[in-house]
């Protein structure tokens, strides 16, 4: 494919594409962050609509929890051939007294007893909530205007009926009918919160419609899904057709188990906050696709151009030929730096071919300096050859152990091809140092060195524990008075090697241990000239091993040092090697 095309198509999948992807996501989650905000909001609505609800409902419940329990109440129901008095008659049209009480009526098992406006006995028998209200047994059973029937007669009433029962036996002598003004349903669906075109239902088990907050379609039928489902039993929310017109409809269980309250949203007034998102998403896409042609015609054509002529100059290159590229029109930016670029890396060509060449002269004669300097240590160890020999013909038996022991000390130490050595060679470079030291310390120190056969052929970095001893000799034996003793004690672990360097020196104080292992500790005087020491052995270490292993002190004033080393467990050979 070629580059343009790749291009073109990297702005589609890089810019256009997202574009759209971002724009649809972001429609579609601030349509849905809509519909749950609306159902949210409804549900409080709800919530509070239910509440007064339950709170207006109460007013009159309270009215007939009160009366229906009154002698004068419970003498007319239990006495059927009871006369009822003028004043009588007012104490009863007392007792049932409420502004939105329009009639009522008490009934006795067989006949109406007491009406105010009421209907009679046989009608009563007749209606549909008679059976609920005898099941509720003497609660109130409430009967809107979508359930009774009043709505379609033009005179709407919200109906409370109950049993009523004898104060003393608890049995059924009657019962109380209260005819209520739809108002008190008025007064609390109005003051319900609802979007604009939004409206409230207040809807039974059976899909009647009670009451409806717009009061035009009180005594509908509906067919709800969550009206069926027994199991439901809560709030919820879905997004189906309310009266011909795609809605959101939000619900919520009313207090008195036989009512729900249903919100209605038309889904395009939620739409319509979403509208702006759209739009915003097909601008955007519209706008890069004019970018993405603009791009194309205005730069990336001329920007391919110029990596076809660095191309074809390169395969020039390639060829031996060194022709710089020539450009008609300078556009000032990278292009031109690549132009130039090239131009200047052609005709610098020749001169690393020149700079090559003579590092390769000087590298050759860095190698016959190293094959000269190899003959050095050789004629060292010559030399200590030759004075080995003369104090032996002197009889100067000190001289020659002196001087044999520093020749193997050099062999070990200057040897460079070898950095991992076996744990004896190391312990026998120690022992020769210490050899040494003794001929200049005599008798001040004594030292012992420890290591099992097990551990002989395991192999160690080269130069780990002749530092730590030269440590102890300078910052230990050397500052006592009396005699001293060192000791170089090697065991094993699992997986590791332990060397224990003791000395029985005077200690270290936490302040001298934290000077010796801060970055200036190497200026001490007895380290100036070698450059090694606790922290150089320790560094190593965790370099070549990793940072398990290194070195740790243990000291107390008056009580010696401990230099533990530990290193991993190498094998020199695994034909020989001894676990």
């Amino acid at each position: 494919m070629k580059l343009r095309r790749k291009i073109l198509l990297a702005i589609i999948l890089l810019v256009f594409i997202p574009v759209i992807l971002m724009g649809s996501i972001s429609y579609y989650s601030f349509s849905n962050a809509m519909e749950n905000k609306s159902s949210n909001f409804y549900w409080i609505s709800l919530l509070e609509t239910d509440r007064k609800l339950n709170f207006a409902l109460n007013e009159v419940a309270t009215v007939s929890n009160s009366a229906i329990t009154q002698p004068i109440i419970q003498k007319l129901l239990k006495q059927p051939n009871f006369v009822v008095t003028y004043e009588q008659r007012q104490d009863i049209n007392n007792l049932i007294n409420h502004p939105m009480i329009t009639s009522f009526g008490l009934y006795s098992k067989d006949k109406l007893q007491y009406q105010f406006n009421e209907m009679s006995f046989e009608d009563l028998t007749k209606q549909s909530w008679y059976g609920a209200m005898k099941a509720a047994e003497g609660r109130p059973v409430w009967v809107g205007p979508g359930e009774n029937g009043s709505a379609s007669t033009g005179k709407p009433v919200l109906i409370q009926a109950r049993l009523i029962k004898d104060y003393y036996s608890l049995e059924d002598i009657g019962a109380l009918v209260i005819d209520v003004k739809p108002d008190i349903l008025d007064q609390v669906f109005w003051d319900a919160a609802t979007l604009k075109q939004g409206d409230i239902l207040l809807v039974n088990k059976q899909g009647n419609i009670v009451f409806d907050k717009s009061g035009t379609h009180i005594g509908e039928r509906t067919n709800f899904p969550f009206l069926q489902d027994e199991g439901s039993g809560g709030k919820g929310y879905y997004t189906d057709k309310y009266q011909g017109e795609k809605s959101l409809i939000t619900y919520l269980p009313s207090h008195n188990k036989d009512w729900y309250l249903v919100a209605i949203t038309p889904s395009k007034l939620i739409a319509s906050e979403s509208l702006s998102i759209r739009n915003i998403a097909i601008v955007l896409v519209l706008v890069s696709l004019i970018s993405a042609f603009l791009f194309d015609r205005f730069f990336v054509r001329r920007l391919v151009r110029s990596i076809i002529s660095a191309v074809n100059g390169m395969k020039r290159v390639q060829q031996g030929i060194f022709v710089p590229i020539t450009s008609a029109v300078r556009s000032e930016d990278e292009t031109d730096l690549l132009t130039d670029g090239f131009n200047r890396m052609s005709t610098q060509i020749t001169e690393l071919i020149q700079q090559v060449q003579t590092e390769q002269a000087r590298k050759k004669e860095v190698e016959l300096q190293a094959l000269v300097a190899q003959i050095n240590p050789h004629f060292i160890y010559n030399s200590l050859e030759s004075i080995n020999s003369m104090a032996v013909l002197q009889g100067n038996r000190d001289i020659s152990k002196m001087v044999i022991s520093l020749g193997k000390l050099l062999r070990i130490s200057i040897s460079e091809n070898q950095q991992l050595i076996p744990l004896s060679m190391e312990m026998e470079h120690v022992r020769h140092y210490l050899d040494i030291q003794k001929f200049r310390f005599e008798d001040k120190f004594s030292y012992h060195i420890e290591v099992p056969e097990s551990l002989r052929y395991y192999l160690t970095q080269k130069l780990i524990v002749q530092p730590i001893v030269e440590n102890a000799l300078y910052h230990a034996i050397e500052q006592m008075e009396a005699n001293g003793t060192i000791s170089i004690i090697a065991t094993e672990d699992e997986r590791d090697i332990l060397i224990d360097v003791k000395d029985s020196g005077p200690g270290f104080d936490p302040d001298t241990l934290l000077h010796l292992w801060s970055k200036d500790w190497g200026t001490l005087k007895k380290y100036r000239e070698n450059g090694v020491g606790l922290k150089n052995v320790h560094e190593r270490l965790r370099i070549r091993f990793g940072g398990h292993y290194g070195i740790m002190i243990c000291s107390s004033p008056g009580f010696g040092s401990i230099i533990r080393i530990r290193i991993p467990k190498i094998l020199q050979d695994t034909s020989t090697a001894k676990r």
